[in-house]
């Protein structure tokens, strides 16, 4: 009798603790929004290296990322598209960015982070204007470990 009153202690405690978990989705729509926005910062630096032109990285909302590309750091020429070809921006109903607003910036050429549009420098101008000297990171909400983007090589992480 007593060794089945301690099992029913232990599993009134048990769901009264692991149970919240199974039925909140707000944790795993969080750990979505944060590892999406990762992926989307590494595609980023990817395409910019592959096909040799600047692409811009935008936080218009608290919420939002936005990539473009250009010939130039500014990145005029338009949205750049997913791996599936849907157009960015990446958007989370969950989770938001901390502090906001977070200052956008580019990649180069080379995959290096660069002040977006602080210069018109191009892909063939040396790639040494506007390097940025300390590292961009982005904080998801509900997230202690920010993402942060590497000032001389750009490896996000």
């Amino acid at each position: 009798m007593v060794e089945l009153i301690t099992v029913m202690i232990i599993v009134g405690i048990l769901a009264a603790v692991a149970m919240p978990k199974f039925f909140s989705r707000s944790d795993y729509d969080g750990r979505e929004f944060y590892d999406q926005v990762k992926a989307t910062l590494r595609y980023a630096q990817k395409a910019a290296v592959a096909q040799r032109r600047f692409v811009c990285v935008a936080f218009p909302a608290n919420n939002s990322m936005t990539l473009t590309f250009g010939a130039n750091s500014s990145c005029t020429s338009g949205a750049l598209a997913s791996p599936t070809g849907t157009p960015y921006p990446l958007t989370s109903t969950q989770s938001t960015f901390l502090p906001f607003p977070i200052t956008s910036f580019s990649f180069d050429c080379l995959g290096r982070p660069r002040s977006a549009g602080s210069t018109a420098a191009t892909c063939d101008a040396g790639n040494l204007v506007g390097v940025l000297l300390t590292s961009p990171s982005v904080i998801v909400s509900g997230y202690a470990s920010p993402i942060t983007v590497e000032a001389e090589t750009g490896y996000v992480h």
